[in-house]
C-alpha cells in the first residue's frame, strides 16, 4: 500500500532536497516514494518519448555526507552498461573489415582462447560479446593473464564444462578481453578510441580515464553494509595514476575496464541510447550501421535473451519487451532500456540503495522505470 501523500511529502522535504522548491507532480512522489522503500541516497532518471527527453529529473543527494544534491552534469561510473561501448566500438571495426564476428578470439588477442573440456572447438568475437564463450570470471577479470595458458597454471579454472556457444553465463573477463582486442586492432587506447568515434560525434561528455575528466562532477556511490548502513566507496573513481604511466596496449587494457569503467550522466547516457533506438543513428551521425546495430539487440542465446552486449528483456514492463542493459557496482545501479519500434526508453541510475542480495533484475530500477513507463508511455 503507498503511503498517504502528506506523510510522504514530509519524508521528500527531509530526505530528498532536489525536489524541496519545485513543483511536487505524481512521478515526483512516485519516484520518491520508490526511494524511501530501498534507501536510496541519489536517484537520476530520464525519459526518452519519440526520439526526444521527455523528461529528466534528479532526486536526492549525490553526496550524503555533504548533503549537496545530485546535478544535471553529475557524472556517474554507470557499470556493466560500459560494455555495449565496448561492443559498439568493435561493430565499427567489423564493418571497417578489421575484423569478423566468427573470427577465432585466440587469433585476436594473441594467447589461446581454448576450453580445455572442447580443445577442438573454436571460441569466436560474437561468442564472447553474447557470454555463451564459457569463460567465467572464478580466476578473476582484472587481469589478462588469469586465461593465459603461458602466465597462469590454473588457467583451466577459467571455462565451464559446457561446449562454447551452447550456454550463456554472464562474465567480466569477456568484455575486459574484448576491450583488449579492440587496442591490438586499432593501435589506440580503449577510452580515447571510444571517445573520438563514439562520444564526440553525439556531442557527449564522458570517458574511462579519470584524470581525463572533471573530477568535481564524479558522483560519490556507497554500499550498503549487513545493518543497512551506507559506505562511500571511493575506490569506484581510483585514477590509477602509476598504473596507467605504464600502459601496454592490448595487455593491461582491464585499467580502464571496458566491462564497467565509463563515467557518463544520466541524460548523455540517454543520448547515446537514442543512437541504438535508432539503430546506429543519430544526431545526423552514423556511429554503426543499422546491420550491427539490430544483430547487437538480436538475442544469440535465446533463453537468456542476450545479444551482443544489449539484452531483450519482456519482465521489466509486464507484456511490453524492453532493449538495453543494467549495471551493479561499488554500490550503483543503472538501467539504460528501450523500445526500437516505438521510439521510447528509459535511464534510470542511483548511486547506492539497499537491496537484498538477489541476482534477478533490481528492484528499484524495475519500480523506477514501470512508474516512468505508466506516467510518460502506458
Amino acid at each position: 500500500m503507498r503511503n498517504h501523500p502528506l506523510l510522504l511529502f514530509s519524508v521528500i522535504f527531509l530526505l530528498f532536497p532536489s525536489t524541496l522548491f519545485g513543483q511536487h507532480t505524481e512521478i515526483d512522489l512516485d519516484l520518491t516514494e520508490i526511494m524511501h522503500r530501498y534507501d536510496a541516497i541519489g536517484l537520476s532518471v530520464v525519459v526518452v518519448k519519440n526520439n526526444e527527453i521527455e523528461f529528466h529529473k534528479n532526486y536526492g543527494y549525490k553526496n550524503l555526507e555533504a548533503k549537496t544534491a545530485l546535478g544535471e552534469n553529475d557524472l556517474f561510473r554507470i557499470a556493466s552498461i560500459s560494455k555495449s561501448f565496448t561492443a559498439t566500438s568493435l561493430m565499427q571495426l567489423i564493418a571497417d573489415g578489421r575484423c569478423k564476428l566468427d573470427d577465432d578470439f585466440g587469433e585476436l588477442i594473441g594467447f589461446p582462447i581454448r576450453n580445455p573440456n572442447f580443445p577442438d572447438k573454436k571460441i569466436t568475437l560474437r561468442m564472447v560479446l553474447s557470454h555463451t564463450s564459457s569463460i567465467n570470471d572464478k580466476n578473476g577479470y582484472f587481469n589478462l593473464d588469469v586465461i593465459n595458458p603461458t602466465k597462469n597454471p590454473n588457467w583451466k579454472d577459467s571455462y565451464n564444462r559446457y561446449e562454447p556457444g551452447t550456454q550463456y553465463q554472464y562474465c567480466n573477463l569477456n568484455f575486459n578481453m574484448a576491450g583488449a582486442v579492440l587496442e591490438k586492432l586499432t593501435n589506440k587506447r580503449i577510452d580515447s578510441y571510444i571517445v573520438n568515434h563514439i562520444l564526440k560525434p553525439l556531442n557527449l561528455y564522458g570517458g574511462y580515464c579519470i584524470d581525463s575528466l572533471d573530477q568535481k562532477r564524479f558522483v560519490p556511490l556507497y554500499s550498503f553494509d549487513e545493518k543497512g548502513t551506507p559506505h562511500e566507496q571511493p575506490s569506484a573513481y581510483n585514477p590509477r595514476r602509476e598504473e596507467l604511466s605504464q600502459y601496454i596496449l592490448g595487455y593491461t587494457t582491464p585499467l580502464l575496464s571496458p566491462t564497467g569503467g565509463m563515467k557518463i550522466s544520466a541524460l548523455d547516457l540517454a543520448k547515446y541510447m537514442v543512437m541504438h533506438m535508432n539503430y546506429g543513428h543519430s544526431q545526423g551521425k552514423n556511429i554503426i550501421s543499422k546491420k550491427y546495430a539490430k544483430m547487437m539487440q538480436t538475442a544469440v542465446n535465446k533463453e537468456s535473451g542476450y545479444g551482443l552486449a544489449i539484452m531483450n528483456n519482456s519482465k521489466i514492463v509486464p507484456g511490453i519487451t524492453l532493449t538495453g542493459h543494467t549495471g551493479s557496482a561499488y554500490g550503483l545501479y543503472s538501467a539504460m532500456f528501450f523500445n526500437p519500434a516505438k521510439k521510447y526508453g528509459f535511464i534510470v541510475i542511483t548511486n547506492g540503495c539497499n537491496i537484498p542480495d538477489s541476482d534477478d533484475f533490481n528492484p528499484l530500477l524495475k519500480d523506477c522505470i514501470r512508474a516512468l513507463y505508466d506516467a510518460y508511455i502506458k
